[in-house]
């Protein structure tokens, strides 16, 4: 491995049993030892398929990850994407010897930092100022190492306050805080962060990223970062990885990464919702499909900046359910995975005594600039808790055309965002 190189993954790979806890049965590890004091490959290798959630396989072995092949750079920001169930996770557990490959190699010089959870490595019982020190041990870090950060990574996190308070009465952003300060501030020489970093405020996201670039910009530390927000990814990482499946897809730089990712995601919202097979929730009420409309109910595609737009969802009812306990989501994302709207029944005095095969959010002026936009949905009974019933991502892709939104005789531009309604006031 050359000096340049700080990590390297050769023909990496991870295989699961389906339905069962440990690896296999008696059997199945009986036949796995004696092939391996034989000299011989391991049987079970050749029959796992691929981790195709979507499909119905016919094999109980799946492989959650599949001759997966990187490096990375000392100093570089690598951007790890890909849909929910691709393998990210996995590929990160096993770079943070979390759990170990099936097949492959990884090669690494240096110490390696790891954020894959709320409070990863945090101790419930202990105070935060003890876990600092606990996660610092963990690192390798000596005692004075950790003590001349100390008040680097309480100022950071925000918690000065509860620093002395044990973790286990911090909400899950107080955790993440900290977690994150830690693992950034006793110099890693590799910094693993997953998705968590969005439990986090936005003041804390943008904290978060702008240290992770002060990491790999001036301290010459590597990041594997993975996110589903594309913005963050195109702004902090240098290099991007696809997964699909458990496969890498494309490898590049991380706007023709993003690029790739989001032009293969168009396909899914070809398929019909009621065969969707990548959904989340009980399945007690399901959406069978979903509609854009205009105010004739004709069906559109693409409406105007501040036109007027319907949303329909069909519904398919599994179980007998008191509609009056339900919420219905919609959440509008741009490109870049963004969120720029959400819009929940209960928020907005939606209440259903009964529902018939479908219901309509109408949004008389939908104040979006133009460019195309993504539709997430979902369905939760709220009574007391709340229980999500359906969530189905990237069901409807939607153009809006740029219009004249203040009447100005200027057309918007096109930089999808949502428009507020307002007016420069000019007083002397």
């Amino acid at each position: 491995m050359s000096k340049e190189v700080i990590l390297k993954v050769e023909n990496l790979s991870k295989q699961y049993r389906l339905g069962t806890l440990g690896t296999g049965t008696i059997s199945h590890d009986l036949n796995r030892f004696l092939a391996k004091i034989r000299g011989k490959e391991d049987p079970y290798l050749k029959i796992g398929e691929s981790n195709d959630r979507s499909s119905k396989g016919g094999s109980e072995y799946v492989w959650a990850l599949k001759d997966i092949n990187f490096e990375v750079k000392k100093g570089e920001v690598l951007g790890i994407i890909g849909k929910n169930g691709a393998g990210k996770s996995t590929l990160l557990k096993i770079l943070s010897k979390v759990t170990g490959p099936t097949t492959g190699s990884i090669k690494s010089n240096g110490r390696i930092a790891s954020l894959l959870e709320v409070g990863t490595g945090f101790h419930p019982e202990m105070t935060g100022k003890e876990n600092i020190f606990l996660n610092g041990a963990i690192l390798g870090m000596t005692k004075k190492e950790i003590a001349s950060k100390l008040d680097e990574i309480v100022s950071f996190s925000g918690c000065e306050r509860y620093i002395d308070t044990p973790v286990k009465r911090y909400s899950s952003g107080m955790k993440v805080r900290l977690a994150f300060a830690v693992a950034a501030h006793l110099e890693p020489d590799i910094l693993i962060v997953d998705e968590v970093l969005a439990v986090g405020d936005a003041e804390f996201q943008k904290k978060a990223i702008g240290k992770m670039q002060d990491i790999s910009n001036e301290g010459g530390r590597t990041v594997l970062f993975v996110s589903h927000n594309m913005a963050a990814v195109k702004s902090l990482c240098t290099r991007g990885v696809v997964l699909e499946n458990g496969k890498v897809i494309f490898k590049g730089n991380s706007d023709n990464a993003v690029n790739f990712y989001l032009s293969n995601k168009k396909d899914v919202t070809k398929v019909k919702l009621s065969d969707r097979k990548d959904r989340k929730g009980s399945g007690e009420v399901q959406f069978s499909d979903i509609e854009l409309l205009d105010e004739n109910n004709n069906l559109v595609s693409e409406i105007l900046s501040a036109g007027y737009a319907k949303f329909r969802l069909h519904l398919d009812f599994k179980k007998q359910i008191r509609h009056k306990d339900l919420v219905f989501g919609l959440v509008i994302y741009d490109t870049n995975e963004v969120k720029i709207a959400d819009f929940y029944s209960d928020e907005m005095g939606g209440g259903f005594d009964e529902i018939g095969s479908h219901i309509d959010l109408e949004i008389p002026k939908l104040l979006l600039r133009g460019g195309q936009y993504n539709v997430v949905i979902v369905v939760q009974i709220k009574k007391g808790t709340v229980k999500q019933l359906d969530l189905l991502h990237d069901v409807l892709l939607f153009n809006v055309f740029p219009g004249d939104f203040w009447k100005s005789g200027v057309i918007n531009r096109a930089t999808n965002v949502a428009l507020i309604n307002a007016k420069y006031i000019n007083k002397i």
